[in-house]
């Protein structure tokens, strides 16, 4: 079973951009997809992003492609988000999470789900 622990969430001014990670321990982290979510206070987990195991394939959710960018390096067992021109719209929780499941942009196909890290981006 892989366990998982984001960091590097925190405060930034809007324009400002913030690196997270996802560091994973097990010894079958890069047999998996993963990706990022977020959930703001209110609101239902929301997909940010997604990559698979061998880094070949990413995906985005409308509202950050050309901002974010996911990233992973298996011999660091670490994911990565970085996050650039950031708006306070996307102030929310942070998870990393495994995919388990048979599609790229739904919660339920992800497992093992992180701590979270809070992001909050201020105007």
């Amino acid at each position: 079973q892989v366990q998982l622990v984001e960091s590097g969430g925190g405060l930034v001014q809007a324009g400002g951009s913030l690196r997270l990670s996802c560091a994973a321990s097990g010894r079958t982290f890069s047999s998996y997809g993963m990706g990022w979510f977020r959930q703001a206070p209110g609101k239902e987990r929301e997909f940010v992003a997604a990559i698979s195991w061998n880094g070949g394939s990413t995906y985005y959710a409308d509202s950050v492609r050309g901002r974010f960018t996911i990233s992973r390096d298996n011999a660091k067992n670490t994911m990565y988000l970085q996050m650039n021109s950031l708006k306070p719209e996307d102030s929310a929780v942070y998870y990393c999470a495994v995919k388990i499941g048979a599609t790229w942009r739904e919660s339920r196909s992800y497992d093992h789900w992180g701590q979270g890290t809070q992001v909050t981006v201020s105007s």
